[in-house]
């Protein structure tokens, strides 16, 4: 366990259990100085997001000599390893079986708001509505109330929680509701002994607000599900309203569908031939000055503000810490260093271990490219080791590509426990499964004791249009709720993470297809069935990774939103019960 009494975590403190040694005060007092002169310029030269695993917008490419292999030899080392759609058949399998199929009468909104020019002529032939996504929205309710059902049992703490949104109706609520009534809108003429409604509410009792947030959720429902059956014009005039009363300085609700509204007009455009793929993303671009140096505020602040982060890096950190206790000399693979404070909260707690103290810990960041700033964060590891007196090495293991890694290029010693640590990157390999899969295998050959991966929580690689819709509809949700309680309205680190992180991911979900929908997000179902191909065995997280979680949430304000689950050895992190992240930890047989 980590016994510091308070870590100066960016600037947030985490308070822990009052039993803390002197030795961990003294230790507390190093990092302490050490954030003094070095926490804050090392947040300020932090340009990666430590919470958006839908980025990753460095685009420099390693060019030194010695780390660009061959064309040919990388193409022959992909016939090794073919590619095999493996994600979209996995998803389908884990998607709910079919409900009877519905008519599409979406009468709500037509009642609602009495615009004729919305409701469809009679006479016209109307198009089953896709059975799959009435799935999806109505396992919504059964998902949260099994994770519900396996809630992490906390111990009491000195730090109160707070509850900060009150009576007002979550993201997540009002998704619910309209997914109802949109449900009930669309089976009208269905066998009601065969669907049975998921979300049981009742409008009463709604402000005016919230109930116009219902609506709304509800044209943007109909948009989509137009959009997904290629009735362009009808989804283009529901597309119109959900523009005129969605804002990008709204509600979370209204942000939300500002932010899809815009996605599904780009989807529209692209379908109509009034934009090439190409154009895809152009409307708002990553710029690449804005890259290095705008969104450094945007980051620290969600990092400061919004548990999540946090949350994994100290469980993940104590899950490894726990693997290697009885080893003196640790490797750790790091497969996205990122800005490295997930690795000082590792080095906290091996620097404290008394039954084994530890001689040498070996940090190896892998990568393809901005190997500048992987050094630069090397540096400042190098640097707070010294601080905890932490015998320590960096090194670095540039690839052009996954495919050129190889078992030799890690410098490992007969002596050392390797660990891998994952955060957030085996989602960017789903599109290339012949890497993720040599990927897998190179890790494999290396033996590590353990493999802790933290991934989003989502399918979003549905290769059905409005089956991911939905699903990105959900997880964005609770992210736009996240802020909404635990940043300012009008913080402009808020709106620019939502303005770009938020929409990039939005976009690429919503409104590509094919190659150029580059975010893909599956459930830990889904991995669970893809990492048993290769041997990989979960394994518990223990009470004291959980118990590192629950310390975390404590320090928050917001705390109270954010939830714990398990889903089997699966330790699952939302938002008032909506799955955001999941972290979990392996073994190779």
């Amino acid at each position: 366990m980590f016994n510091i009494k308070q870590i100066d975590f960016g600037g947030v403190p985490l308070k822990c259990s009052s039993s803390e040694s002197k030795e961990g005060d003294n230790m507390a007092k190093q990092a302490q100085s050490y954030g003094a002169k070095g926490w804050k310029e090392w947040r300020d030269t932090s340009t990666i997001s430590p919470f958006c695993s839908d980025l990753g917008y460095y685009e420099d490419n390693a060019t030194e000599e010695g780390l660009i292999s061959s064309k040919y030899q990388r193409e022959q080392q992909a016939q090794l390893f073919p590619a095999f759609g493996t994600f979209d058949d996995l998803y389908s399998n884990m998607v709910s079986p079919p409900i009877q199929s519905c008519q599409e009468e979406i009468t709500k909104i037509v009642m609602h708001n009495g615009n004729p020019e919305l409701f469809e002529s009679p006479k016209e032939k109307p198009h089953p509505f896709p059975v799959a996504s009435l799935g999806i929205l109505m396992s919504c309710r059964n998902r949260l109330k099994r994770l519900n059902g396996n809630k992490i049992n906390v111990l009491s703490y000195d730090t109160p929680c707070t509850k900060v949104s009150g009576q007002k109706l979550s993201t997540g609520a009002v998704l619910r509701m309209a997914g109802e009534s949109f449900i009930q809108s669309c089976s009208q003429r269905v066998d009601h002994s065969v669907l049975s409604y998921p979300f049981a509410k009742s409008f009463s009792g709604l402000s005016d607000e919230e109930a116009k947030d219902v609506d709304l959720v509800e044209y943007l429902l109909a948009s989509a599900e137009k959009v997904g059956q290629q009735q362009f014009d009808r989804a283009s005039k529901l597309l119109s309203q959900c523009e005129e009363l969605s804002s990008k300085t709204g509600s979370p609700v209204r942000r939300l569908v500002y932010y899809f509204s815009e996605a599904l007009r780009e989807k529209i455009n692209r379908e109509t031939g009034r934009i090439t793929p190409d154009s895809l993303g152009k409307k708002h671009p990553l710029d690449p000055d804005e890259a290095k140096g705008t969104p450094k505020p945007a980051n620290v602040a969600f990092h400061e503000a919004v548990p999540f982060s946090q949350v994994s890096q100290f469980a993940g950190m104590q899950a490894i810490a726990e693997n290697v206790a009885e080893a003196k000399k640790i490797h750790v693979l790091d497969l996205q260093i990122w800005d490295g404070i997930h690795c000082t909260v590792l080095m906290q707690a091996l620097v404290d271990r008394r039954e084994c103290p530890i001689e040498h810990l070996k940090i190896t960041a892998i990568g393809t490219k901005s190997k500048e700033k992987i050094k630069e964060t090397g540096k400042q590891l190098v640097a707070f080791a010294q601080s905890l007196n932490l015998p320590f090495s960096f090194n670095v293991v540039m690839v052009a590509d996954t495919l050129d890694l190889k078992k030799d290029l890690f410098e490992l010693d007969a002596e050392e426990t390797v660990a891998v640590c994952s955060r957030y990157f085996l989602w960017n390999m789903i599109a290339q499964p012949d890497r993720l899969e040599y990927l897998i295998r190179v890790i494999s050959n290396l033996k590590p004791c353990v493999m802790v991966i933290a991934e989003t929580e989502a399918n979003h690689n549905s290769p059905v249009f409005v089956n991911r819709f939905i699903e990105a509809l959900f997880s964005y949700g609770a992210l736009f709720d996240s802020l909404e309680d635990c940043m300012d309205h009008q913080d402009p680190n808020r709106m620019f993470a939502e303005s770009i992180y938020f929409n990039h991911g939005i976009q690429s979900i919503v409104a590509a297809e094919g190659a150029e929908r580059t975010v893909r997000s599956v459930t830990i179902n889904v991995w669970r069935a893809f990492f048993a191909r290769f041997g990989m065995k979960e394994i518990e997280l223990t009470m004291s990774s959980l118990y590192q979680a629950s310390l975390v949430i404590k320090s928050f304000a917001c705390g109270s939103s954010c939830t714990l689950d398990m889903d089997d050895k699966c330790l699952i992190i939302g938002w008032k019960g909506t799955p955001v992240h999941s972290l979990s930890a392996w073994k190779f047989l």
